[in-house]
């Protein structure tokens, strides 16, 4: 998909200073370009930040978008963490969760199907995944029982101090409403939880009556006994869909009733340099994108538009191509960038995966690859059972792309389905 204009434009100006005088760009890039170059030291996105956490007026950018996405509840810049990336801050707060535990590793409480870079992330930091299973038959959406299971079934065996969140759903485009959100709170709030809460996919919701609601809303909405004591952490990144630039490594968190003396800590633990600049100043512009009357604002806005709208048509339509193919069905997805289905495999394919010792859908991911050059993940990397398979893929792709994709997927599995192997 094509990036933003603006984004682009104005990092081209911040590159090649040049270019802010050249009138073939909008006049508010440039004055954005100017600007953001007049908080970099020495006027260079190639100079050191003065300070480790990063730039002020990033970090004052990103607490203001915050305050208008969650209607005035207030963010604070002391709150707010800069990192190469969400993935990164995440492994930094989970290492912080470890503590010196004398008996059991500690626990997170993690959804299944869960995003597959997080088990090994857990993993990585020495760490149990204790998975709480989602409900597809009510399109992946969040059981309090099973969570409430989970937690019960692990303790003894670990020391769960936290519950992972993932909304919208990544990898399963689950939206959740506001009375799954408050059971979350409450959850954690009675169980002494810290709550991880991956809000990446925020600016991608698409399904019919879903909005994006934040944690962060949510809990100082619901009263003082909540909002004064339930430990949190939100992330957002420059990767989300309408952004899209994943390469940049750009991610925030936000922590909310984190002790300051931890909270210090966490800035410490990120490493003695400063974030990158560059994507810092893509975070200055998903914070603050063009406003009405803008030079760039009509042509933002369509990008925006044509991008949501490409979205959402081709998750629809991935979802009612895959449920008309033998052995394959798909849950609709409300959004985030991923569909997730289902796979129906013949016995004599599971045999043949068990034989080389790997799990049967990464075989047919494999399949796929070789036979009919897609790419897709399998579900086995986002924590599902051995017994459940299933494959991932990106639909936010030209329109004709994604039915190329459809078309070879179509293929190997009925080529499957008819192989009595």
């Amino acid at each position: 998909m094509p990036p933003l204009t603006f984004v682009r434009q104005v990092l081209a100006a911040c590159l090649y200073s040049d270019l802010l005088g050249d009138e073939n760009f909008p006049l508010d890039v440039r004055l954005r370009a100017q600007r953001l170059l007049q908080e970099c030291p020495g006027g260079s996105v190639g100079s050191y930040s003065t300070l480790p956490c990063g730039l002020p007026y990033v970090h004052q950018s990103i607490a203001e978008f915050i305050t208008r996405r969650d209607d005035g509840v207030p963010s604070y810049t002391d709150d707010i963490v800069i990192y190469p990336g969400s993935l990164k801050a995440l492994m930094i707060v989970v290492k912080l969760l470890t503590g010196e535990e004398a008996e059991h590793q500690t626990g997170v409480l993690t959804p299944v199907p869960c995003p597959h870079t997080l088990p090994v992330l857990l993993d990585q930091v020495g760490v149990t995944l204790v998975p709480y299973h989602l409900r597809e038959d009510q399109d992946w959406a969040l059981d309090m029982d099973k969570l409430h299971l989970a937690l019960k079934t692990a303790r003894g065996s670990c020391n769960p101090r936290a519950i992972y969140i993932s909304n919208p759903g990544n990898p399963t485009g689950h939206v959740q409403e506001r009375k799954t959100i408050e059971n979350v709170i409450k959850f954690a709030a009675s169980e002494g939880l810290f709550l991880l809460v991956d809000e990446v996919n925020q600016g991608s919701v698409y399904g019919e009556g879903r909005s994006f609601l934040s944690y962060k809303k949510v809990l100082f909405e619901m009263g003082q006994k909540y909002s004064d004591m339930v430990e949190m952490v939100s992330f957002h990144s420059i990767s989300g869909a309408h952004f899209g630039e994943c390469c940049l490594r750009g991610g925030y968190l936000e922590a909310i009733n984190m002790d300051p003396a931890v909270k210090t800590y966490l800035k410490v633990l990120k490493g003695l340099s400063s974030p990158p600049v560059l994507p810092q100043l893509v975070l200055e512009l998903l914070a603050n994108p063009p406003m009405p009357g803008d030079p760039s604002y009509e042509t933002y806005r369509q990008e925006l538009v044509s991008s949501q709208t490409t979205l959402s048509q081709n998750a629809q339509r991935a979802c009612d191509f895959l449920n008309t193919l033998p052995g394959m069905s798909c849950r609709p997805a409300m959004g985030g960038i991923y569909t997730f289905a289902r796979l129906q495999l013949p016995c004599w394919f599971i045999k043949e995966a068990k034989a080389l010792g790997v799990q049967a859908d990464a075989l047919y991911c494999q399949r796929l690859l070789e036979q009919e050059g897609v790419c897709v993940g399998a579900g086995s990397d986002n924590g599902q059972l051995e017994s459940n398979y299933y494959i991932r893929f990106c639909v936010l792709v030209p329109p004709a792309t994604l039915d190329e994709i459809l078309t070879r997927i179509s293929s190997l599995q009925l080529h499957l389905q008819d192989n009595k192997e």
